[in-house]
This record gives C-alpha cells, sequence and structure tokens, in this order.
C-alpha cells in the first residue's frame, strides 16, 4: 500500500494500491507518517521523495475509508490530520514525482513539496467544493500565495482540472517531463539535494518557507470547518450520489 525505501541520501515513499487508483486509506495514511518520520530522524537521508503509480499519482481519500473514521465530524486525531501536520513541519526537503490523477490530497500535498516533477497526462483536481466540502492541507493559505487569487479559486473552489503545463505556468509544478523520464528526474533532483550541506540547505529552506505557525493555524481551521461539513445535507448528498456512481 505505501512502499518505503532510502537509496544514496533519498527517502522514497510510494502510493502503491494501483487497483484504486492509488487512493488512501487511514492505515496508508499512517505508514506515510511512519515513513517521513522514519526519514526525518536517519541522519543518512537529506531529501524525501514521494511518487505513485503509472497514471496515478493517487485518486485521493478512499471515501468509504475515510467516511468511517472521520463521520464523527472531529478530524483532530485521524490519520489524515496525522500525515498532514507531519507533512507541514518537515525538517527536510521534499520532492514530488506526480504522473497522471493528482485528485484532492494528491493536489494539495504539492503545496508542501519543494520540487514538483510531473509528466504531460498529469491532471490536477480538487473536488471539495462538488463534495459539500471545503479546501485542506493548508491550501487555502498555500495556493493563493503560490498562484494567485483567480487560478487558486479555479482550481480549489470551481474544482476546475489543471494539466501538468498549467500548474507549471501556475508555479505549483517545477518541470514537465515525459512518463519514461520521471523517476529519473525526481530522483536526479533528490539526489542533488541530499548531496548538498545538510546545515545550510535546512536553514536556506527554513528561510525560504517562513514561520510554519501561520500554515498549521490555518490547517487547523480548515479541519474544524471540514468537519462540521462533513455533516452537512450538501455534503450528504453530494457524498451519496459519490457513492451510488461507485456501485453501477
Amino acid at each position: 500500500m505505501i512502499r518505503h525505501e532510502s537509496r544514496d541520501g533519498v527517502n522514497l515513499v510510494r502510493f502503491d494500491r494501483p487497483d484504486k487508483k492509488n487512493a488512501i486509506t487511514g492505515e496508508m495514511y499512517l505508514s506515510l507518517v511512519d515513513g517521513l518520520m522514519s526519514g526525518e530522524a536517519d541522519a543518512s537521508i537529506g531529501c524525501h521523495l514521494i511518487s505513485g503509480s503509472p497514471g496515478a499519482f493517487t485518486a485521493g481519500n478512499d471515501i468509504a475509508d475515510f467516511m468511517r473514521y472521520a463521520s464523527q465530524g472531529d478530524l483532530s486525531d485521524t490519520p489524515v490530520l496525522k500525515f498532514l501536520s507531519v507533512l507541514a513541519r518537515l525538517e527536510k526537503p521534499l520532492v514530488a514525482a506526480v504522473d497522471g490523477l493528482a485528485i484532492g490530497v494528491g493536489t494539495t500535498l504539492l503545496f508542501h513539496c519543494d520540487m514538483v516533477y510531473a509528466t504531460p497526462r498529469t491532471v490536477l483536481r480538487t473536488p471539495f467544493v462538488d463534495l459539500g466540502l471545503v479546501p485542506e492541507a493548508g491550501s487555502s493559505l498555500l495556493a493563493p500565495r503560490i498562484m494567485g487569487h483567480p487560478r487558486a479559486f479555479a482550481l480549489l473552489c470551481l474544482g476546475d482540472p489543471f494539466t501538468a503545463e498549467a500548474a507549471r505556468e501556475a508555479g505549483i509544478v517545477n518541470h514537465v517531463v515525459s512518463e519514461a523520464d520521471l523517476e529519473t528526474a525526481a530522483f536526479d533532483c533528490a539526489s542533488r539535494i541530499a548531496a548538498r550541506p545538510r546545515e545550510a540547505m535546512a536553514l536556506s529552506r527554513r528561510l525560504l518557507r517562513g514561520d510554519r505557525t501561520e500554515v498549521l493555524a490555518r490547517m487547523d481551521e480548515e479541519a474544524l470547518i471540514f468537519g462540521q461539513r462533513l455533516s452537512s445535507p450538501e455534503a450528504a448528498t453530494a457524498f451519496a450520489a459519490f457513492m451510488g456512481k461507485g456501485k453501477e
């Protein structure tokens, strides 16, 4: 479900549930936490690299699984919030290799990455409003900063799909490369980061990212509203329609 290994100073974390387009379960979120935290604690690691399967980075939350653990409306102690909290607090750089679908959290986690490589067939989409919900992962704060309000509104509120090239123009993606070159290009970047002087890299990254207090506070605010929205009539109707489609 989540594959984890280290090589040449790089902590590799991979979504590996291709039969479900790498939809993320609570168990997978906890495995992601373990994989990232082990990389943070390992002195031999200088960079994290997160990737998915050919054609599917991740389809976002496994909806049925998510509703089981989020039905109480309080998301503060859920696996997804534990993952997002770790993601926002990473001290070591994070590179993403994205091929194909990047839905929901598959898109919003990219706002926490330092370098993002994507393929031409990559599509970013965040259907939060369509599901009666609100953005998460601090994206309501980070997306406007990175791509400007109009593009952030199109992505997060309208749920417009962004191609890899559109995401590159918006500042989410650094490089668009072929499917055949994706893994090599992303790993080469991560290994170059890992080979740099570690302390200077960490301090420089910290200066670029700034104080994380505001981001973490926004994530808490998003989670509170997200939890409230889960019990709203709009969300109930949207989720019932979504689950109905899945049974057809």
